[in-house]
């Protein structure tokens, strides 16, 4: 329950103001479908997340608890600094032919490569022993975040302090980097 819940409140602060929440605005705006779009995030992130899952899980098992812990913690504090970074979009995406469930899928899976919560997924999977938790608290949080944004759009954005958001988000990543560090929980 403790890798669900961690996952879950770590990437949904996170992701608050990150470029994928920014592609759901934009795709919200430009489509006008949200729940073929809310189901093209869905299968993007349970996608991206159980492949990123899967490399921190793997990570762990390859580098054994004591070497997991220090570079889990060390990654954890780097994502709070990263997260006082506000993100931008790179450029706009395309409408895929398709429709927009194929267009948010693949923008939102190629957006989450490298992005601070596809990474944070690999620290979370490589400090919990529990994938499917880590997967279904991590799409959970991209979901808390991204759902709202495709629904209400830029409204919602205006709205939102996201300076205080990306501070509580720095701190929370930071705080479960010492943690880590210090072994907490045994």
């Amino acid at each position: 329950m403790e890798a669900l819940l961690t996952s879950t409140l770590l990437v949904a602060v996170a992701e608050i103001g990150d470029k994928t929440q920014l592609l759901s605005f934009v795709l919200a705006a430009r489509l006008r479908r949200p729940w073929a779009i809310i189901a093209g995030i869905l299968v993007a992130t349970i996608a991206n997340h159980a492949l990123a899952g899967s490399v921190g899980a793997w990570l762990a098992h390859l580098a054994g608890p004591g070497v997991m812990r220090w570079v889990t913690g060390l990654l954890f504090v780097g994502f709070g600094l990263w997260a006082l970074h506000p993100d931008a979009l790179d450029e706009d995406p395309k409408i895929h032919r398709a429709g927009a469930f194929v267009t948010a899928l693949v923008a939102f899976f190629l957006a989450e490569m490298g992005d601070k919560t596809q990474l944070a997924t690999i620290a979370l999977a490589a400090r919990f022993d529990n994938l499917a938790a880590v997967v279904m608290g991590t799409t959970l949080g991209m979901m808390l975040a991204n759902v709202p944004a495709v629904i209400i759009g830029e409204k919602l954005a205006a709205k939102l302090p996201m300076n205080i958001i990306r501070l509580v988000a720095a701190g929370l990543f930071a705080l479960t980097g010492v943690l880590t560090l210090l072994g907490w929980p045994a």
